[in-house]
């Protein structure tokens, strides 16, 4: 059913376009016409938090007025070369339906912006939530990351490589969770087009992998694929996965049975939340590392 109605969505989108109504993506229109939570809401658009067009971020919060909250940033996708915040709307609005101030941010992209720049973009983000969020109800002390495909990528190495976080001014003790869903995590050698444009250029081959990262210092993490993604295969799930479990890292790990690469994001949305309980168990674990972790701890090596 998944499939079949983001392809109807697919062919409207094609249809207004050929007539001139409308330039629209697949998903930016099904992010403008499908049902959105109600208990979430947007509080701000387009606020900077970098120089350049895409140095914009939205927040999202929670009907009812809370404070501090836990404070969740969602990384989108798009092979790093493509989206934009606006089309994540429905996202930002069901986790904040979650109870999470919500942060949905852009990121340059290729060929603007290889590895690492889109990362550094992301660690950008996440000191502007550090520093702004409780205006929003958000404890800055309680942030974790999320993301989907590219944007799991980068949620997965701002969490495990301190790096670009620290360039950014940010202890990377800051995250106290991390939920990947359908990211390559483990993709060497680089055998595709968009690795090898996106990552080619990179010296160190192995520390554009988040495998290499997955260390006792890491984060908890949830990390979910669904079993029939061809795109990003979900042996990239189970080898972080494998790795953060060896280091004695709280991980949950869940592959989905039926779903493929975009299925996991759309079963955030109301429409096609019935096909699998991806939004209600990535809150639960973060919501529940993000409570069960209020004092900083450091884990030494």
């Amino acid at each position: 059913m998944i499939r079949v109605l983001t392809g109807l969505v697919s062919l409207l989108c094609l249809v207004l376009g050929a007539l001139g109504l409308s330039a629209c993506s697949p998903l930016a229109l099904f992010d403008a016409i499908g049902p959105r939570d109600t208990g979430g809401r947007q509080a701000a658009q387009d606020l900077p938090f970098a120089e350049g067009p895409r140095g914009g971020l939205d927040v999202y919060v929670p009907v009812k007025t809370v404070e501090h909250a836990p404070v969740l940033v969602f990384f989108y996708g798009g092979s790093w070369q493509s989206r934009q915040r606006g089309d994540y709307a429905f996202v930002g609005q069901a986790l904040a339906a979650q109870g999470f101030v919500t942060v949905v941010p852009d990121y340059r992209l290729y060929p603007e912006a290889p590895f690492p720049a889109f990362l550094e973009d992301g660690a950008r983000a996440i000191a502007w939530v550090r520093d702004n969020i409780a205006a929003y109800g958000g404890d800055p002390r309680r942030i974790v990351l999320a993301g989907h495909s590219a944007g799991a990528y980068n949620a997965l190495m701002l969490a495990l490589d301190p790096r670009y976080l620290r360039g950014a001014g940010v202890d990377p003790r800051t995250i106290r969770a991390v939920a990947g869903l359908s990211g390559p995590y483990d993709f060497l050698p680089f055998d595709h087009e968009t690795s090898v444009r996106v990552f080619g250029d990179a010296p160190d081959k192995a520390a554009t992998q988040p495998v290499t990262f997955a260390g006792p210092n890491a984060p908890p993490a949830f990390l979910a694929s669904g079993e029939a993604d061809t795109v990003v295969r979900p042996r990239n799930t189970r080898s972080l996965a494998e790795r953060l479990r060896r280091a004695h890292v709280p991980v949950q790990e869940r592959i989905y049975p039926g779903l493929d690469h975009s299925d996991t994001l759309l079963a955030l949305s109301i429409t096609f939340r019935s096909k699998a309980p991806v939004l209600a168990e990535m809150a639960a674990f973060l919501k529940g590392q993000a409570a069960g972790r209020q004092q900083v701890t450091i884990r030494q090596r």
